[in-house]
């Protein structure tokens, strides 16, 4: 099941930003939520809660349900190459995570909405699902008659474009020109831990 509750505690339980607003509350109250979040001693982690921590940050970066989650660690096992590489380039390669990457969006959560919405398109036409899987060559634009939104122009003011998007700020296109490369890809997250936990 997908996270619904509040943002900012997700955030400093984890302790990485999920969203801008969480990235600001985490500068000034980096410790966990709770009247104890201060006062309390780290416990020393088992290697199985060092695992699951990186698993459920992985998760939330990607506002994915365990299911989810697990079927593609399932289907990226099963291809040839490093798995961890794998894993990431298939989850990168979403819809809703590229149109997050290409600055349409401030966070994934948005970026979801926009798909779910129909405000994008894939080679020119709608695509409304966000883990529809985008490949090399193909072109993600914002639908004419979004393209004067205001979060979608304050989103792209600020963004950060990856190496494997080529972004178009004027006309609100980003085409991926390669296979997204686990170095390139901005998660915090240990993905060797991720595989330790589900190849258990």
């Amino acid at each position: 099941m997908k996270y619904t509750g509040p943002k900012i505690k997700l955030s400093r339980r984890l302790g990485i930003p999920i969203t801008p607003k969480s990235e600001k509350f985490l500068e000034t109250r980096p410790t966990p939520p709770g009247m104890h979040g201060q006062s309390r001693r780290p416990k020393k982690q088992s290697d199985y809660g060092k695992q699951l921590i990186e698993k459920q940050r992985l998760r939330i970066q990607y506002n994915l349900a365990e299911r989810q989650l697990h079927n593609y660690y399932e289907k990226a096992s099963g291809k040839i190459g490093n798995t961890a590489d794998i894993f990431m380039q298939l989850l990168e390669c979403r819809l809703d995570a590229l149109v997050l990457r290409a600055g349409f969006a401030r966070s994934i959560y948005a970026a979801r909405q926009l798909v779910n919405h129909g405000h994008i398109r894939v080679n020119g036409k709608k695509v409304n699902i966000p883990s529809y899987n985008v490949r090399v060559g193909d072109q993600i634009t914002v639908k004419d008659k979004s393209k004067k939104m205001e979060s979608i122009l304050f989103a792209i003011q600020n963004a950060k474009f990856m190496p494997y998007l080529k972004v178009d700020s004027e006309t609100l296109t980003a085409d991926l020109i390669e296979v997204p490369k686990r170095e390139d890809i901005p998660v915090i997250c240990e993905i060797s831990l991720v595989i330790e936990f589900y190849s258990r």
